[in-house]
C-alpha cells in the first residue's frame, strides 16, 4: 500500500496491480483459484524484470538485501 501524501509510491502500486488483473481480471471468483495457481502467478510477478528496481526482479533485489544483512552479521 502507498503511504498518505506519497504519491510518488502509487505508480509503483497501480502497475502492479494492473499485472495482477493480467492472471485474475475483475469479476474473477477467487474461490476457485487454487493455491498451485496463485504460486504461479507469484513466481511470475516475483521474476518479471520492474524498471523501478532497475531491470532487476523483485527475488532480486530480495536476495541482495538479504545479502547485505548476512555480510554485514558476519
Amino acid at each position: 500500500f502507498a503511504h498518505p501524501y506519497s504519491s510518488w509510491e502509487r505508480g509503483t502500486n497501480k502497475n502492479t496491480n494492473g499485472l495482477i488483473r493480467r492472471f485474475l481480471p475483475k469479476g474473477t471468483d477467487f474461490n476457485t483459484i487454487t493455491t498451485e495457481e496463485l504460486k504461479r502467478i507469484e513466481n511470475n510477478l516475483n521474476n518479471r524484470p520492474r524498471k523501478v528496481l532497475g531491470f532487476k526482479t523483485p527475488n532480486e533485489m530480495r536476495n541482495q538485501e538479504i545479502n547485505k544483512i548476512s555480510n554485514t552479521q558476519a
